[in-house]
């Protein structure tokens, strides 16, 4: 079986997609998951639960190396052209600019720590705004204090 990566299967599963007219929406929904879970998993950051890449490869029609690729545990690591893609970007922007606010104000709400990227989740939707829509994001992150924790042995 040949070996395809997780990103490149995502190119090819979201075209499979795009031909099949479904969306994001319509995918997260018959697999049970959240839209923005399942899109990340496509796409690659993330292992697909088996009955997830099952329902997927019915929906889509998927050959069995990209139902592998969905599977496989990823790599998440940075790829630097995505960051430079506008939307990509200006997250970054978003993250410059209001990190360190968002940092202090985490730390006065809840003590030295921080919001979990592992332990949470991300909803975004369409907010109707008379100066044009809105991109609605909420971030739902576990805060995670920092805590020192003797290994064993040490006194």
């Amino acid at each position: 079986m040949d070996l395809i990566g997780k990103r490149d299967a995502g190119e090819l599963i979201d075209a499979r997609r795009r031909a099949k007219g479904m969306s994001w929406t319509e995918l997260a929904e018959a697999a049970g998951l959240p839209v923005v879970w399942l899109t990340s998993a496509v796409l690659g950051a993330h292992p697909a639960p088996a009955a997830v890449a099952a329902t997927l490869r019915e929906l889509l029609d998927l050959d069995e190396p990209l139902v592998e690729a969905l599977i496989r545990q990823p790599y998440r690591t940075i790829d630097p052209e995505l960051l430079a893609d506008p939307t990509i970007y200006r997250f970054q922007e978003l993250i410059q600019v209001y990190g360190p606010a968002l940092k202090a104000l985490i730390h006065e709400e809840f003590g030295d720590g921080i919001m979990s990227a592992i332990n949470c989740s991300i909803d975004l939707r369409r907010g109707a705004h008379p100066g044009g829509d809105r991109v609605v994001l909420t971030i739902d992150g576990k805060f995670l204090p920092y805590d020192w924790a003797a290994s064993e042995g040490e006194g």
